[in-house]
């Protein structure tokens, strides 16, 4: 249910899928991730890394020092980071060399061997598949997930580029279009997207109920406070029914949303509260919207 100044008031209807065995034969509650105020789940000589997990992703984020270093040395995938701010600066290598890439940017790193080098201290956000064992066992939550969940079908990478897997940045630095919601990028496993910043509460009469059928959301909480609002359907099976969850939370932190729960979220904050949505694989809803995928003529999407 969407305002009609919402962008996704365009989208086609989330349905379901009939052939799908997942769907609706029962319902697990949200994942909420403080990064404020617990413990990190790794604190060393680069800096204090939080991590959580959904289903099909897992969140690495962390507050880095200058001169840290995060290695993957045999990644199964290609995985994502977001650097949130302008003044940090970092350097990637790769098997094919090493690249400068500033701050404020979305990042894809191919698979194999890589190196994040910190040039300056400041906040990263990696984002990886299960298929990173030691990231997804070392989350928080990682108990959660030690049995699939209900209602999200299994991971599938979407295509590689024609030009092949490699290191690609892409500024967030990108003027707003009424028309589009957020800044949202692709790549085979993620999709990220940089949600236009809030200042203040958002209006009550103005909100966002929906839900997605066979699909997590993670809601990154850079900055600012949120409440996020989730609601599950009654069925015939009283036995799978929920409460509804009203989850406040501050930043830095995740709320891991799951089908088919109808959802909002709030903002809370007095100054400016940032919110970034991820998706693993990417929502083909939003791929098909023109213009709305800033990268799209680097990532091709499935066939049919």
């Amino acid at each position: 249910m969407y305002n009609s100044s919402d962008p996704r008031s365009t989208l086609s209807g989330d349905k379901p899928k009939p052939e799908a065995s997942w769907v609706h034969n029962s319902f697990f509650g949200s994942q909420l991730a403080l990064f404020y105020g617990t413990p990190p789940q790794i604190k060393d000589a680069s800096g204090e890394t939080w991590i959580s997990r959904g289903q099909n992703f897992v969140v690495a984020y962390s507050k880095a020092l200058e001169g840290g270093a995060f290695e993957r040395t045999a990644q199964a995938d290609e995985y994502a980071v977001v650097i949130p701010d302008a003044e940090t600066r970092v350097e990637i290598t790769t098997e094919a060399g090493t690249e400068l890439v500033p701050g404020y940017s979305v990042v894809f790193v191919p698979p194999g061997k890589s190196t994040i080098r910190m040039l300056t201290p400041g906040t990263i956000v990696r984002l990886l598949t299960p298929k990173s064992a030691d990231m997804a066992n070392a989350a928080s939550n990682a108990d959660a997930f030690a049995d699939p969940h209900p209602n999200v079908p299994p991971f599938q990478a979407w295509p590689e580029p024609a030009d092949g897997l490699k290191l690609r940045w892409y500024t967030l630095d990108v003027p707003e279009d009424p028309s589009r919601f957020g800044r949202i990028f692709r790549c085979t496993t993620f999709m990220v997207n940089f949600l236009t910043p809030r200042v203040g509460p958002r209006a009550r009469d103005n909100v966002s109920p929906h839900h997605h059928e066979d699909f997590e959301q993670c809601s990154l909480a850079l900055s600012g406070a949120f409440t996020h609002h989730l609601r599950w359907p009654w069925t015939t099976n009283m036995n799978v029914w929920r409460e509804d969850e009203h989850l406040y939370c501050e930043s830095p932190s995740i709320c891991v949303i799951p089908p088919p729960s109808i959802h909002t979220t709030t903002a809370e904050g007095p100054e400016v509260n940032q919110l970034v949505d991820i998706f693993a694989p990417p929502r083909l809803d939003f791929s098909l919207k023109p213009g709305w995928v800033l990268n799209a003529d680097d990532y091709p999407l499935p066939n049919g």
